[in-house]
Formats: structure tokens, sequence, C-alpha cells
């Protein structure tokens, strides 16, 4: 079945969802508001990324796009447009909306409206957190699902990466200051910029059966100087609704880049690396008294978002997907831990969540 997409965001994410989704032979049509974007993305972007522009993409000013017929309408712009512009895209009726990571600004402004909203209308709401649907991290769950690393005792996540790659891929910002990514109440900065780490360690808790994160202690190396103010560090430590702890690190300044995930066990540990070598993602499994075993995986940057459609698409179509992976309810999920994280950084207190009182700011109480 070929589906009919609409991207809101001509930046680097929205080429990257427009090739995907014509890697699947589906009907294309990115938006903008601004002329300049469409133009680079048709000029520049895509076709160094890609190796040639696709005629059969259309490009649309955002007054001038088209509303209506589309099956998935994707969010790809700042964060502190995602809500509103989900709100809109409602009024579509699509089959599905995918929202980019972060799902929204740490304020949580609308989350719960959207949220409710879309479950009235039969709308199914993505997040693109497209790491927890990667090769390796599948074979993690396979290996969970062996038991054979015993109880598990905690769990640790990181990554670590300056955002050098970020304006490397955008290179019409000369840094920051020039988008979201400077201001940590925008969606920017360490914590929402690397939230793949945050919705990595929930995603493994889940696998894990151990609950959701209830409480979360967190302390920030705040950047604050002229305009900017951002996180470039993010130290997280997390305990789930089942007593089962963890940390989380999330950083903007290390190189080169580090992304790491261990599940330690009484009987030994599985580690998830993406990027042990270029273009390979590694899953190791290390048991007391026996050689480590590695899992190694090939994959490129445009496989990632390949995986993640093909995934909605498998979800919508009911076929053999978990359709919690990469859920909006997994996402605003994790918004409420980033939101919980700031919160208790600038408190000195550790911040319960709950969960029954929505996707609100509400919902978080300093213990």
């Amino acid at each position: 079945m070929s589906y009919k997409v609409k991207i809101f965001g001509a930046g680097s994410i929205g080429n990257h969802l427009a090739n995907a989704s014509r890697s699947l032979g589906w009907d294309v049509t990115i938006c903008d508001v601004d002329p300049e974007a469409l133009r680079r993305t048709k000029e520049e972007i895509y076709p160094s990324r890609y190796g040639l522009w696709d005629d059969d993409i259309k490009l649309h000013l955002n007054d001038d796009a088209p509303k209506g017929n589309f099956d998935i309408i994707f969010i790809g712009t700042p964060p502190d447009h995602h809500n509103s512009l989900a709100l809109s895209a409602l009024e579509e009726l699509p089959k599905a909306i995918l929202v980019e990571k972060p799902f929204c600004t740490p304020s949580l402004k609308d989350a719960q409206t959207l949220s409710s909203k879309a479950e009235k209308l039969g709308v199914s709401l993505f997040v693109g957190y497209d790491h927890v649907v990667g090769l390796a991290t599948r074979k993690v769950a396979e290996l969970i699902a062996q038991n054979i690393i015993g109880n598990v005792e905690t769990l640790d996540v990181e990554f670590r990466e300056h955002w050098g790659g970020i304006f490397n891929a955008h290179p019409w910002l000369a840094g920051p200051q020039d988008s979201y990514l400077g201001y940590w109440e925008r969606g920017g900065g360490a914590c929402g910029e690397h939230s793949h780490a945050l919705n990595l360690w929930q995603h493994f808790a889940h696998l894990l059966c151990k609950g959701k994160v209830s409480e979360v202690s967190a302390t920030m190396d705040m950047i604050e100087k002229d305009t900017l103010a951002y996180d470039k560090i993010a130290a997280i430590n997390l305990t789930t609704e089942r007593d089962f702890k963890g940390r989380v690190i999330q950083d903007v300044v290390t190189k080169p880049t580090r992304k790491w995930a261990r599940i330690q066990g009484t009987l030994g540990a599985i580690e998830w690396v993406c990027g042990s070598k270029p273009g390979t993602d590694t899953v190791y499994l290390e048991l007391d008294d026996k050689n480590t075993e590695a899992f190694h995986f090939s994959k490129t940057r445009p496989d990632d978002f390949i995986a993640e459609l093909s995934h909605i698409k498998r979800v919508l179509n009911n076929k053999s997907a978990n359709p919690q992976i990469i859920s909006g309810q997994r996402g605003l999920e994790t918004m409420m831990v980033i939101s919980a994280a700031y919160k208790s950084h600038f408190t000195k207190n550790v911040v319960n969540i709950n969960y029954s009182s929505g996707f609100d700011s509400e919902a978080l109480t300093q213990a």
C-alpha cells in the first residue's frame, strides 16, 4: 500500500523523512514557512545526501499547502511548534501523525490536549525516537526475552555527542543561538536534543517489566550567556514505579561521540553501542567466565528513518509490530521525565511523576 504523506519542516529531519518515504514508494509533500528552506531542500540538502533531487516530491509554503486526504502527517519543525502543528494536523484526520523528538517543550503546553483529542478522533500518534526500532535494539529485546543475564540490577544509558554534527547538517546555522537548540525552554539543550537516551532507557525498562519512571533527580551544567540558556550536560538518576533504578547522561560536548547502554544482571550484562565503528551498531553479551559475544548490525543514516516508517506502516496495517514502541504515549512519557529533570535541577529536589494526572506540569511534584 502506498501512503500519501505531508511533512512540515524542510530542514535536515524533513529531508530524511522525505527520502525514507520515497524509498517506500510513498507520495510526498514537504511544507515550510520559509521559501529559502524549500529552495535549500531542492537544490542542496536532498541532492547532496541522496544523489539527486526527486521531482515527484512536491514543495509548498505552509499557507499554500494542500489539506486533507493524507495518510500520515509528519511534524519535523522545532519542538516549540510541534503541538500546535499537530493539533492543526488532527483536523485533517490522517491515519497517523509522527512528531519528531523531543515531542514538545518542557512546559508540556497542550500535550494532554493533543493526546486526548487524537485518541478521541482515532488518529495514531507516533514520536521520532528511531533508535528503539533499530536492529541493534531489537537484538537487545531478543536477549532480554531469553533471560540469560540473571536478575537485572541496573540500567545505564549515555548519549554524549558534541553538537557540531548537528550544525554540519544545518550549515545555514552559525551555532546554537540561531535555533531552538540553544534554549532549553524551546526544547533544545542536551536534555531535549539528545533525549534518545532517556527514551531508550524507558524502552529497556519496559522490556524488563520495570514500569514507568516515577522519580527523577537531575543535575545539569547550564549555560546562560547573552540570550542563550541551555544545559550542556544533564546527569539524571531514575527510579521506576517498581523501585528499579538507573541513570542517564546526555551532553552536547563529547567527541568522539559515545552512544551506549548497559543492562547489568547478576549473571552478566548486555551492552548496546551505536556507531561502534562507522556504519555499524553492536550489541555485546557478556556472561561470567565466558568470552564476550558481539552482534554487529550494518546501517546507514537513511536506514534509521526507513526502519522507523516501516514500523509505523506495520502498526497501521496491524502486522506484527508493537504499537507502543514509538507511540505518542511513549514520547510524552519521555517529555514528562525531561520536564521533571529540569524541575529537579532548578529546585534541587527529587521530583515525582504522577501519570494519572495526565501529561501536564501539575503531575510533577517535589518529593
